[in-house]
């Protein structure tokens, strides 16, 4: 799904919009080599409707609630960690309380950050590590948890090896080599960056399923997500026209 490329949301919209103070082209997809897990004891919570956050992408935000800026006052004060959160359904009759969230969450990293004079915020996360809330705790205006990092199954790249053609595949034709985006991704499957991070980014960025999203962030068999990825991303060949438009300016989200 191209960034804020979704339907507005009704009379409950939270206060959090995409920024299109961060065009997509800034949006560098980053790959990020293994490192030790920061400390997830104590993880700002972030949830929205229609989010799914996964590791090494980012996620350019506007914040002007007054709980999520007082999140992020506290997240730059110290370790500069948030965790994206997906709303379950029904989250608008109790969103300004806490409504229920999948436990599935996706913590990423501040990357840079703009204070406006009146208090919001925009920044930029990438997210880091798939993990799962253990207990949420705490009496601020925001929630914050204690999170369990969540393990990937190791699986050799040569293992990959159809699945990555497949991608390539997709890529090369129709419409999505004419978009920047879809020349970016076709670039970084010709490198050797590893097809499961490609596989988390294309879900990020191209797929639409909100719901499959969140199920392939909390799929933890990296060969079988990566093949279920795949087939989601080649069923939308006959769709992927309307990604050239979308693609080139993000909507409000």
């Amino acid at each position: 799904m191209p960034i804020g490329a979704c339907n507005g949301l009704g009379s409950h919209v939270p206060e959090t919009i995409f920024s299109e103070h961060f065009p997509l082209q800034t949006l560098t997809i980053a790959y990020m080599g293994d490192s030790s897990h920061p400390d997830l004891s104590a993880v700002p919570l972030f949830p929205l409707p229609n989010v799914v956050l996964f590791p090494r992408a980012i996620l350019p935000l506007h914040v002007f609630e007054e709980r999520y800026k007082e999140m992020t006052a506290d997240a730059l004060a110290g370790e500069r960690q948030i965790a994206m959160a997906l709303l379950r359904p029904g989250w608008e009759k109790s969103y300004y309380q806490r409504p229920p969230i999948e436990p599935i969450v996706c913590a990423g990293t501040i990357l840079s950050h703009e204070r406006l004079p009146d208090g919001k915020y925009n920044f930029l996360l990438q997210g880091h590590t798939r993990a799962r809330i253990i207990r949420e705790f705490g009496d601020k205006t925001y929630r914050i948890a204690e999170l369990e990092p969540l393990e990937d199954t190791k699986v050799r790249e040569s293992e990959l090896a159809e699945e990555r053609t497949r991608l390539i595949s997709v890529f090369e034709e129709g419409t999505l080599l004419a978009t920047d985006l879809g020349r970016q991704f076709r670039q970084l499957l010709s490198a050797s960056i590893p097809t499961c991070v490609i596989a988390d980014l294309i879900a990020f960025k191209l797929l639409d399923d909100v719901w499959m999203k969140q199920s392939l962030l909390g799929d933890c068999d990296t060969r079988r997500r990566v093949g279920r990825l795949v087939e989601a991303f080649e069923e939308l060949r006959p769709a992927l026209q309307p990604v050239s438009v979308a693609a080139r300016k993000p909507s409000l989200n």
